[in-house]
């Protein structure tokens, strides 16, 4: 009697960060990429990063009550009312999503949320929202490449052409009004 897998695993497995780095080069992306010690959150990246140039981000994996899920990319300072963006989004209750549906949509595990994680949503199940000023401020922007001990450096308008590929057109949203109050 054979196994049958997780309803939380990936249909198929998930891509790797060297498959990402095949479709980011088969796109005609330039990107740069450093090792560095595995981090978790916000303030561990930003003690270990030193003087890393370009936009640091991070990434919120939510859900709604119906199961509809968005990933948002934001800049890693912008605070986020959960509550103005339900209303932004009309997307009723938002919550974050659990690691195991993180898992099964995205192929990565917490800590390494990233929208190259779009790569691994083969049946477009998620909604990819980017920070307006993010793609706006920065001419680099700074992401895991599907594993938190990397980060890979990318123009803005190039992770928007990777997403667009991925079948993922983001939304881009202004978010300077959804501070957390």
């Amino acid at each position: 009697m054979s196994e049958q897998p997780s309803p939380c695993a990936p249909a198929t497995p998930p891509a790797t960060p060297g498959d990402l780095f095949a479709k980011l080069e088969w796109l005609g992306i330039a990107t740069e990429t450093i090792r560095h010690a595995p981090v978790y959150t916000v303030e561990e990246a930003k003690a270990l990063r030193g003087e890393l140039a370009g936009g640091h981000t991070k990434n919120l994996f939510l859900r709604n009550k119906k199961g509809r899920m968005w990933l948002l990319t934001c800049l890693e300072d912008r605070e986020i009312d959960l509550k103005a963006l339900d209303a932004r989004l009309e997307s009723g209750r938002l919550s974050f999503g659990s690691a195991e549906r993180l898992i099964k949509h995205l192929g990565v595990n917490p800590g390494a949320v990233t929208p190259f994680a779009a790569i691994n949503d083969r049946e477009g199940a998620v909604q990819v929202v980017l920070d307006k000023a993010m793609l706006e401020k920065y001419e680099i922007l700074n992401f895991h490449p599907l594993d938190n001990a990397m980060t890979t450096a990318i123009a803005p308008g190039d992770l928007v052409r990777f997403l667009d590929a991925t079948g993922h057109v983001p939304q881009v949203l202004d978010l300077s009004d959804l501070g957390a109050t």
